[in-house]
């Protein structure tokens, strides 16, 4: 019987979650060419966010699972965003995601967190998936991007 288990990030490990983190995002439904060794530079920059807040889910000592996310204070009080949540493909499909999610939504509300928001594909099923939680579109705000490089 294998162990899993739910716990805060290592910083040791951001090689693994890296791996992780580039596994998922570069298959369905992103496809997103993330390398490995940049995808843990992402990782790491989000973990040194003084207001940081991440969650690993491990199945017999293996990273299956990342939650990334940061705090913020907003005029309507502290806000979380949350960065990242990925599963490794080899994992998908288990509950992993939901049991992340879960954990994070119930550690901030007991932080007292006044919000949660993040950004997700606008159709299929991770937008099911997010409003499973109760998370709506905002109607306020939208996405904006300008390309400054093209050569990538």
């Amino acid at each position: 019987m294998s162990k899993n288990e739910i716990r805060q990030y290592s910083l040791d490990r951001v090689k693994e979650y890296g791996d992780l983190y580039s596994a998922a995002f570069s298959g369905p439904p992103w496809f997103d060419p993330w390398q490995a060794a940049d995808a843990a530079v992402h990782v790491k920059e989000l973990l040194e966010i003084p207001t940081s807040y991440c969650l690993e889910y491990t199945v017999d000592g293996q990273a299956a699972g990342l939650l990334l996310g940061h705090s913020q204070m907003f005029h309507s009080g502290r806000i979380f965003e949350i960065s990242d949540l990925t599963v490794s493909p080899d994992f998908q499909k288990r509950g992993i995601g939901r049991r992340l999610l879960e954990q994070c939504l119930d550690d901030l509300e007991q932080m007292g967190i006044g919000s949660v928001s993040l950004l997700t594909a606008s159709e299929g099923s991770l937008a099911d998936f997010y409003k499973k939680f109760g998370f709506t579109p905002s109607g306020r705000v939208m996405l904006m991007e300008k390309e400054l490089h093209s050569d990538k």
